[in-house]
């Protein structure tokens, strides 16, 4: 075997960088080292792994073939020399990157889980919307994602975890607050504030009323739900958001969910990674440790 498992981490820092100097600084290599390796590399396999544009590289056909072979060789090597040296398995880093309404309610008591009775377990977290999420992760930025709804990508393999529904809700002195229905036409009406395009909650929306209200009018778009909160609870608009996100409000009597028999907007939390990516002990520690918080929040929700 010619390649060295070396060269491979300086393809896979360089291709997650774009750049030789910022992969040098990851790496803590001479710019002319990581450019030697990369070269050395390309040498030994006949191709050309990255287009050079400027001072950008982006991987061409044959390294995006190549990265996620190198990083499950690269994970392999890392839980070798793991165990090699008696550490526990595991152990490391891993990168997640989370959608809101998970991120809010579920996520601390995991990742408190996790820290407890995994100490040596390092979970590198991004919050995003679930369109930045999935892009994450088919660009190896993350290793596995959690989304909101559903994702049509055949690279990727999702596994549900929770079933969530969207609300319409309202201010307490709407119009429409005390209605013991709400129809179409009254929703058609209304001036809406929103989560942005590439939301999940947002693209359930979109997909519940298509067909079915020809022109909304969105007053405004804003990615953090305690906003859209905020100006519904104050204002005479309409907002859309999961259940869970306003469920303490409604209880306070803050804000009113509005019956809108018409709309289905149903959907799952999940979790997505890449079909190519391999097998992964952290990953499936992670997935474990959801699993039971899942089975231990629905007895709760059940009690």
């Amino acid at each position: 075997m010619k390649y060295t498992l070396k060269q491979l981490s300086v393809f896979d820092a360089v291709a997650s960088q774009e750049s030789v100097s910022a992969a040098a600084r990851k790496l803590s290599m001479t710019q002319s080292a990581v450019s030697m390796s990369l070269s050395q590399l390309e040498n030994l396999l006949d191709r050309p792994l990255f287009i050079r544009q400027g001072n950008r590289l982006t991987l061409s056909h044959w390294g995006r073939w190549l990265r996620p072979k190198a990083k499950r060789l690269l994970q392999d090597a890392l839980q070798i020399e793991l165990g090699l040296h008696d550490q526990q398995m595991i152990s490391g880093c891993f990168s997640l990157s989370v959608s809101q309404t998970f991120a809010e309610h579920l996520l601390p008591e995991l990742i408190s889980k996790i820290d407890t009775d995994f100490p040596e377990l390092r979970i590198n977290l991004q919050i995003e919307n679930t369109e930045h999420v999935v892009d994450g992760v088919l660009n190896h930025d993350y290793e596995m994602g959690i989304i909101e709804g559903r994702n049509d990508d055949n690279r990727i393999f999702q596994e549900n975890l929770l079933e969530d529904h969207l609300v319409i809700i309202s201010s307490t002195f709407h119009a429409y607050a005390k209605h013991k229905k709400v129809n179409i036409a009254q929703l058609e009406q209304s001036k809406w504030i929103l989560r942005e395009q590439g939301a999940g909650t947002r693209r359930i929306f979109d997909g519940a009323v298509h067909g079915l209200i020809e022109n909304i009018d969105v007053y405004k778009e804003y990615e953090s739900v305690a906003v859209i909160k905020a100006l519904v609870k104050n204002g005479g608009y309409l907002g859309c958001l999961p259940y869970l996100d306003v469920i303490k409000e409604v209880e306070k009597g803050e804000l009113v969910i509005l019956p809108t028999p018409e709309l289905n907007m149903t959907r799952n939390l999940a979790f997505i990674w890449r079909k190519d990516a391999g097998e992964n002990p952290l990953r499936s520690c992670i997935l474990a440790q959801a699993r039971r918080l899942i089975r231990s929040y629905k007895k709760r929700q059940n009690q």
